[in-house]
């Protein structure tokens, strides 16, 4: 007689076959909450996560200036910093790059005035580029040290008087690289790269381990996910082909793309 909550040997061998049938699928988020949501997702999926944190937060004490015509936010690490220190951005017209960026601003009490249709920064370079105050307004950028420099520059090339408060820095964790050993295993079946530092910090654990060109290999036979198309060309540039864009920059775009793509 069952008691309809009690697991017994046979019931728990099948569960753990059942994992072991789900596919693996890397993942690399801060080691913070959004990592373990990262990985809730992929299992709602039907994956198996590896959850590889590759990126460590170390912020910098800078707060974004409070006379500015223009704040944007990049991340939601980017808004939970300024919350911190009770940052007032005045009058400032506040932009979000996304809605987890804008979420988290609404949930710390600012008021989001604007987010691009898409969520990457030549989208929001396009966004701003149609206001038309812009042209010789002051733009405070607040992100993290490996911003991409296409808002900048596309901003500066639209007259906007651009400047950058580097809130953060990112490192790779001590320790992480997992995924990058079970690419070169062969045994890795599908990898979400959501940023091109991602990239870069994967490849890095793989050169630690001297094994970089059975890991690129390894990549070759699983579904390669990019969050963008930054992401992608980061990719082609190390010789690695992205199976999946992400339809919109959203984590959930992306794992949800990836796993529809190793179902086929």
């Amino acid at each position: 007689m069952s008691d309809g909550g009690a697991t017994g040997p046979d019931d728990a061998g099948e569960a753990v076959d059942a994992a072991d049938d789900r596919p693996l699928v890397a993942v690399f988020r801060p080691d913070d909450e959004r990592l373990e949501e990262a990985g809730a997702l992929l299992r709602e999926l039907g994956a198996e996560p590896v959850q590889d944190p590759m990126l460590a937060i170390e912020p910098t004490g800078e707060t974004p200036r409070a006379d500015a015509d223009y704040a944007i936010l990049t991340s939601k690490t980017g808004a939970e910093l300024v919350a911190a220190v009770d940052w007032d951005p005045g009058a400032a017209t506040l932009c979000a790059i996304g809605p987890a960026t804008a979420d988290a601003l609404a949930e710390a009490g600012y008021d989001v005035d604007l987010v691009p249709d898409e969520y990457t920064s030549s989208g929001l370079v396009e966004a701003l580029a149609a206001e038309p105050g812009i042209e010789g307004a002051a733009v405070e950028v607040a992100r993290s040290d490996h911003g991409s420099p296409v808002l900048l520059e596309g901003l500066e090339e639209a007259g906007a008087d651009v400047h950058e408060a580097v809130l953060y820095r990112l490192t790779r964790p001590a320790g992480s690289g997992e995924s990058a050993a079970l690419a070169a295993s062969g045994e890795l079946d599908a990898v979400c790269f959501t940023s091109s530092l991602t990239v870069e910090h994967f490849l890095e654990a793989a050169a630690e381990r001297g094994d970089v060109p059975e890991t690129v290999a390894g990549l070759a036979e699983a579904v390669v996910g990019a969050i963008g198309e930054p992401t992608r060309e980061t990719l082609a540039e190390r010789g690695i082909e992205a199976d999946v864009v992400a339809s919109e920059a959203t984590f959930e775009a992306l794992a949800r793309e990836t796993v529809q793509r190793l179902d086929r």
